[in-house]
């Protein structure tokens, strides 16, 4: 993976601000749209896009059990909100309650309290969480890349110094 993610065409600012990205949009709520959000804002921010969708693998099904609840737990925190114990529970009560006809005839009627008591929480936590994991997938993208990139130029050199030689 390493290796692919190096020769990607592009600049070691490009690739690794990319693939951060979308490491930092798996924090967000919005589950079904990280693909394209992450594309929005590594294009907004000039980094790769085809890295950033690389970068929404790290929310999976088997990562999405801690990160949601961690956003959850945290924007309660930061909001001075007070959590439920029940984390799953409280959204499987509230979509529940409603058919899909009634949550499209009055969205804001029927999931206003559900998003300000559970997604304004994880849109808030996520917020910080993602940044942070921006901050980390981006220092350390951006050095491998940048590493790999000199390497492989050096080798070219090399190998070009040796065709002349042999010339």
């Amino acid at each position: 993976m390493r290796h692919r993610v190096a020769r990607i065409p592009g600049t070691p600012y490009a690739i690794a601000a990319g693939f951060a990205c979308g490491a930092a949009i798996s924090f967000m709520p919005f589950l079904g749209f990280h693909f394209f959000l992450a594309a929005l804002l590594a294009w907004i921010m000039g980094g790769n896009i085809l890295t950033s969708a690389m970068g929404t693998v790290v929310g999976n099904p088997w990562t999405f059990p801690v990160i949601l609840p961690g956003t959850y737990y945290l924007g309660c925190w930061l909001l001075g909100m007070p959590g439920t114990e029940d984390f799953l529970g409280q959204i499987n009560d509230t979509l529940g309650k409603y058919n899909l006809m009634e949550i499209l005839g009055s969205p804001l009627t029927t999931l206003g309290p559900f998003l300000h008591s559970t997604i304004l929480p994880m849109f808030i936590g996520g917020l910080l969480m993602g940044s942070v994991v921006w901050i980390i997938c981006y220092w350390v993208l951006e050095k491998l890349v940048r590493e790999y990139k000199h390497k492989r130029f050096l080798k070219r050199a090399a190998g070009a110094q040796k065709k002349r030689k042999k010339k």
